[in-house]
C-alpha cells in the first residue's frame, strides 16, 4: 500500500464491525407502512414496505445484540409549512404517491412502527428532506461515536434510503445497502438503486451478510 494513502478496510466483516457501525433505520413510520395513513391515501402499495418489517426487526435484534449504534430516521414535515421551501412544495405536489402533509410534526402518522420503534437512549434523527444527513444532526451523532461504517434499511429504496447513503459516503462513511432491508413502492427503482449503490457508493448485500459479521460468524 503507499503509505501516502489511508488504509483501506477490504474485509467485509471488518467494514461492518459492531463498534464503528450504525444501522440507520429510515421511515419505517406509519404514514409510510400502514393502510389508512397518508401513503396508502394517495395510493401507494404498501407491500413490499411490509413485507421488509421481519427483516428488519432481525437486523434490529442482531444490531442491539452486538452493540451498533441503531438511529431511528423519520420525517417530520413541519405544521403551516415552515419546513417547506417553494421548489420542495412544488415537487412533493406532483410526486408520485406522495402529498405536502406527510409525517406531520407530533401525529399518529409520524409515529414508527411498533415492530420497529427506538428503545430509550437509541438517538432519533427528524429529517424535513429525503437525506437522513440534511439539516439534521445525524453526522455530529455519527463522529461523536467514532462511526465508520453507515447501514441504511427502510423506505424508500430510490428516495430517501439512496439520498442518505449517497450523503454517507460522501461524507467519508463505508456503506452497505442490504437489498432485502430496503423497499420501494417500484420494484425497478428499487433494482436500479440497487445497481447505481453498487457501482457507486458501497456495497450491496443481504441482511444475513451483515447478521454474520455482528455475530462474529466467519463468511
Amino acid at each position: 500500500m503507499n503509505r501516502d494513502e489511508p488504509e483501506i478496510l477490504d474485509d467485509f466483516a471488518a467494514r461492518f464491525a459492531p463498534h464503528h457501525t450504525a444501522l440507520l433505520i429510515i421511515d419505517m413510520q406509519k404514514d409510510f407502512c400502514l393502510d389508512g395513513y397518508a401513503t396508502s391515501q394517495a395510493g401507494r402499495p404498501l407491500d413490499a414496505a411490509r413485507a421488509i418489517i421481519p427483516t428488519l426487526q432481525d437486523l434490529l435484534s442482531a444490531a442491539r445484540a452486538a452493540g451498533v449504534l441503531v438511529c431511528h430516521v423519520g420525517f417530520w414535515t413541519l405544521e403551516r409549512h415552515r419546513s417547506d421551501t417553494a421548489p420542495w412544495l412544488a415537487q412533493r405536489r406532483r410526486a408520485t404517491y406522495a402529498s405536502d402533509r406527510i409525517a406531520m410534526e407530533g401525529s399518529e402518522g409520524a409515529e414508527f412502527i411498533p415492530q420497529l420503534a427506538p428503545k430509550p437512549g437509541e438517538p432519533v434523527i427528524h429529517k424535513h428532506r429525503y437525506s437522513a444527513f440534511k439539516g439534521t444532526n445525524l453526522d455530529t451523532v455519527l463522529r461523536a461515536r467514532g462511526i465508520r461504517s453507515v447501514v441504511p434499511t427502510g423506505v424508500s429504496t430510490n428516495v430517501c434510503v439512496e439520498s442518505t447513503l449517497r450523503d454517507a459516503f460522501e461524507t467519508g462513511h463505508y456503506t452497505a445497502l442490504p437489498r432485502d432491508g430496503c423497499a420501494s413502492w417500484n420494484q425497478e427503482l428499487h433494482e436500479a438503486t440497487l445497481k447505481t449503490a453498487n457501482a457507486r457508493f458501497g456495497l450491496v448485500c443481504d441482511s444475513a451478510d451483515l447478521i454474520k459479521a455482528w455475530k462474529g460468524v466467519p463468511q
